[in-house]
């Protein structure tokens, strides 16, 4: 009797840690998640971006706050042109409307705050969902630049 406790013991843990590693698997699957950007140019760390999906399979991004010298919370998007002329840089939505396309994320928007600029965008996970690359660009794909960010415990 005390031997089959134990293989029931054995079993039950074996598919408790069986459970959390596809629990994991599958957060690490989405770009779902708190992100540090990581500036193209400087390669420095810049904002902490929180994306989240929509419930439609749609994800959307917004800043939670900025990095080093761009933590600045009363920034506001000066070059803007669309309704968030003006607005704080700080809790705004600047990804929209990707969905998933294969092993990516596609067809949604990003936002530089910086320029006030509209881009297509697309992210694709590395590095066992770890890294997300994140691509804008105008037209085709290839006309663009990617930012590499790293996801945050």
């Amino acid at each position: 009797m005390n031997h089959s406790i134990r293989r029931l013991a054995r079993g039950a843990l074996g598919a408790f840690c069986a459970m959390a590693a596809a629990s994991a698997f599958a957060q690490a699957a989405t770009p779902a998640g708190t992100w540090q950007t990581i500036d193209d140019a400087t390669g420095k760390p810049r904002a902490i971006i929180q994306i989240a999906d929509e419930g439609n399979g749609q994800l959307s991004g917004k800043v939670v706050r900025g990095i080093g010298e761009f933590d600045h919370p009363e920034r506001r998007c000066t070059a803007c042109t669309d309704e968030r002329k003006d607005q704080l840089i700080k809790g705004m939505t600047i990804i929209t409307g990707t969905k998933p396309d294969g092993d990516a994320w596609d067809g949604g928007q990003i936002l530089d705050p910086d320029n006030g600029k509209l881009y297509k965008c697309r992210m694709t996970l590395e590095d066992g969902g770890r890294k997300l690359v994140v691509r804008g660009y105008i037209g085709v794909s290839l006309l663009g630049r990617s930012q590499t960010w790293l996801r945050q415990q």
